[in-house]
């Protein structure tokens, strides 16, 4: 297993960007774990259930630590109760939601170390215009930066227009950019200034 370099475990903020099935998620799971033994997974395509498996799946890790903003199950029509660990959303487009149901879990989160992860803003950008969700993640940049604790989106780079995909570039300190080449799945990391690196293999 490639571990993702220390540029991107020491980062306040890491972007995810890639095409479909080019490991996205999984990088997204690693780094989320790397970070923190409890992390908080904003999910918008995801029950709480999936999102914890899936976490325990791909790094081994406890997902029962995993606290989970769910906005899938009540727009399934499963209206479940809040719980001290999965708060729920009545639809990802919900974004005033979300961003109370995260300050909860801040309220609720004194003296732990925690990180924060979006999958993902693709999901959001079906329900808002390009703005709206950059200004949402400047907010989740802020907060969480605010909290000491690191954050994780991920976007799918082909699933927008180019110009879109570069304008929530920018309020990540870096961004990991991932591909499928001959069946290989490689990552290369890209800061605020210079080249990026060369693709690596994961």
């Amino acid at each position: 297993m490639t571990v993702l370099p220390d540029a991107v475990r020491g980062a306040d903020s890491v972007l995810i960007s890639g095409p479909p099935m080019s490991g996205k998620y999984d990088l997204f799971n690693r780094l989320l774990a790397a970070w923190s033994d409890g992390p908080v997974v904003i999910s918008t395509g995801r029950t709480a259930e999936k999102v914890r498996d899936d976490y325990e799946g791909l790094t081994g890790g406890d997902g029962d630590d995993v606290v989970v903003i769910d906005c899938v199950t009540h727009e399934q029509g499963d209206k479940r109760e809040d719980t001290p660990t999965t708060k729920y959303v009545a639809s990802a487009g919900n974004l005033t939601d979300i961003g109370i149901k995260f300050t909860d879990v801040v309220e609720s989160s004194a003296g732990r170390d925690r990180a924060v992860g979006v999958y993902s803003l693709s999901q959001l950008l079906m329900y808002w215009e390009p703005e709206r969700i950059y200004r949402f993640t400047r907010v989740m940049t802020s907060q969480t930066s605010g909290e000491g604790w690191p954050f994780v989106g991920v976007v799918g780079s082909t699933a927008h227009d180019e110009q879109v995909v570069h304008t929530l570039h920018e309020p990540f300190e870096v961004v990991v950019e991932t591909r499928v080449d001959d069946d290989d799945r490689e990552f290369r990391v890209r800061g605020r200034v210079g080249k990026p690196s060369d693709w690596q293999p994961f």
